[in-house]
């Protein structure tokens, strides 16, 4: 009844299915991966807001890359800031109003500094935004601690202020007269009027484990849809009945 299977048509077909089914369950097992990476990720984000800050350069100290263990970790460091160096990071979006971020030197007294993202600010109809003024004098920062960002590009002066899209340290280097830290701070504390302060970004884990499921059902139904197309092939079009019995005889029509 399902000879036809061993013909080169079927054998194609069922190869074809086969290779079809295994790279879904592939991606899947990929999702499931990304969803693990982003768990960890929340989870660590949400440990460090429950844990006391810890001096900067205990993981990120200058010249260094920092580990990518060391996101979020919750960060103190003392220093000056330096207005005349000042960056905005562009584009930024916040309940759904675009504005900057402001990036602002803490000059440490080894000479060194670290970007501190002191906040958001809504951009302005036209021209370049007006930012409140850093804090005077010698201040401690705390925040958290975020690595740069991938696909840095060029810093451009518009309207006579310093902006970037994406935030990374080193490429701002040859833009200030100290070293860098190659992360930035996002400002916890002290609190500054006019600036809203930047959230920890969570990722969206969930979304990974509905891709998760998505393909697995796929790979399923994949599956399940070559047995379907044999089934009828092998009862033929005329006698193909899903609903039926197939252990019942066909019963003959009375004379």
């Amino acid at each position: 009844m399902y000879r036809f299977l061993f013909t080169p048509r079927w054998l194609g077909f069922a190869a074809l299915m086969v290779l079809l089914a295994v790279t879904m369950v592939g991606l899947g097992r990929w999702q499931l991966s990304r969803f693990h990476e982003r768990s960890a990720i929340n989870a660590r984000i949400d440990a460090a807001a429950r844990t006391a800050p810890v001096p900067l350069d205990q993981v990120a100290p200058v010249g260094q890359a920092p580990a990518a263990a060391a996101a979020w970790t919750r960060v103190r460091v003392t220093g000056t800031f330096d207005a005349g160096h000042q960056v905005l990071a562009r584009d930024r979006a916040m309940d759904d109003t675009v504005g900057f971020e402001v990036l602002t030197p803490l000059v440490r007294a080894d000479g060194s500094a670290v970007l501190v993202d002191r906040g958001w600010l809504a951009a302005p109809m036209s021209g370049a935004p007006s930012v409140p003024a850093p804090p005077s004098g010698e201040v401690t920062v705390s925040g958290r601690l975020h690595l740069a960002e991938s696909r840095p590009d060029r810093p451009l002066t518009i309207d006579g202020q310093l902006e970037v899209r994406r935030i990374a340290p080193a490429r701002l280097a040859g833009t200030v007269p100290y070293r860098l830290v190659e992360a930035y701070v996002l400002r916890d504390e002290p609190a500054e009027a006019g600036l809203t302060a930047i959230p920890s970004d969570h990722e969206n884990a969930a979304m990974n484990a509905g891709y998760v499921v998505q393909w697995w059902a796929f790979a399923a139904l994949t599956l399940a849809g070559f047995g379907w197309a044999a089934r009828r092939q092998a009862l033929g079009p005329d006698r193909f009945d899903p609903d039926a019995d197939l252990t019942e005889a066909p019963v003959s029509p009375a004379v």
